[in-house]
């Protein structure tokens, strides 16, 4: 008894002995190391923050201020009004940029899952064959299908309308990938246990295989919402009025042929990627999870 407990304690005592059997200056350096280049993923927004506050005239100033002399803080305000008020500007095309990333993330999630697993678990012919093609398609460049996808939008009458911002993305085959790696990591046991209690493949799927892969599922919906919050392109060609555009066809409200606006660029650049960021701080565990669990079986 004895000698299994100190070889169930090995691993943590050689763990812990390798942490401080480090030298201090190795500790240092490593720590050195993490804070120059935390810095420098942080400069370009600090530098984003800081020229939001400033003026115009110090904005473009050569050679250029990091702090400015004077704190413009009604430039956010400006930013946000300027385009124009309610249902034009900025709050419309944050409104819209919310729902329509809203939408097409639930309904990524909705296709993803059950097709996910499908491939994963079930076995029907010609999977690995439809599998291949799927992912084939990944490598085809999105412009290349640019004029394809708008005749159709065209065809269908959803020029300017929020389906076709919405229905082209509802499925993506990187997020079938994904949940497939995810679901496949996870024992067969369970399915067997599951058929013992009596449930079938819609029962498996509902109670214990989309419960176990909530870190996939978050994953998947973070990097969706951050592609529909950031697309430009597709709803730039897709769309011709303030009332159905996102939010990152606004932010090109402030470059015109005048000059570019740089300080309300940045104060609305910064609005713009917070609702992001909040997002990723209250799941970026469960990110870094379920990123870790889909590379453990092909």
């Amino acid at each position: 008894m004895a000698s299994s407990a100190e070889s169930r304690a090995l691993p943590g005592a050689a763990a812990a002995h390798t942490i401080h059997s480090r030298r201090p200056v190795t500790v240092l350096a490593i720590h050195a190391i993490l804070i120059v280049g935390g810095l420098l993923v942080a400069l370009p927004f600090l530098w984003m923050l800081l020229t939001s506050v400033k003026t115009q005239f110090e904005a473009l100033a050569y050679p250029p201020t990091f702090l400015p002399r004077q704190w413009q803080w009604h430039n956010y305000v400006d930013a946000w009004r300027l385009p124009g008020s309610w249902p034009k500007g900025f709050p419309r095309y944050f409104v819209n940029t919310v729902f329509i990333a809203t939408v097409t993330t639930t309904g990524a999630l909705v296709t993803s899952l059950p097709a996910g697993y499908a491939f994963a678990k079930m076995e029907f012919f010609g999977k690995n064959v439809i599998f291949l093609c799927f992912l084939a398609t990944l490598m085809v460049p999105f412009e290349a299908t640019l004029v394809p996808d708008f005749i159709i939008i065209k065809s269908l009458h959803w020029y300017n309308t929020y389906y076709a911002q919405i229905v082209p993305w509802l499925g993506t085959v990187f997020g079938i990938f994904l949940l497939r790696q995810f679901i496949s990591s996870l024992p067969n046991e369970l399915w067997e246990a599951a058929q013992i209690d009596g449930l079938g493949h819609a029962g498996y799927l509902r109670w214990v295989v989309a419960p176990l892969s909530l870190p996939g599922l978050l994953t998947l919906g973070l990097f969706t919402f951050l592609d529909s919050w950031n697309a430009l392109i597709w709803p730039l060609i897709v769309t011709s009025s303030d009332q159905m555009r996102p939010i990152q066809v606004g932010l090109s409200y402030f470059i015109t042929e005048e000059g570019t606006q740089v300080n309300q660029l940045m104060a609305a650049a910064t609005f713009t990627i917070l609702p992001v960021l909040v997002l990723f701080l209250f799941t970026q565990r469960q990110f870094i999870e379920g990123i870790a669990h889909s590379g453990l079986k092909g």
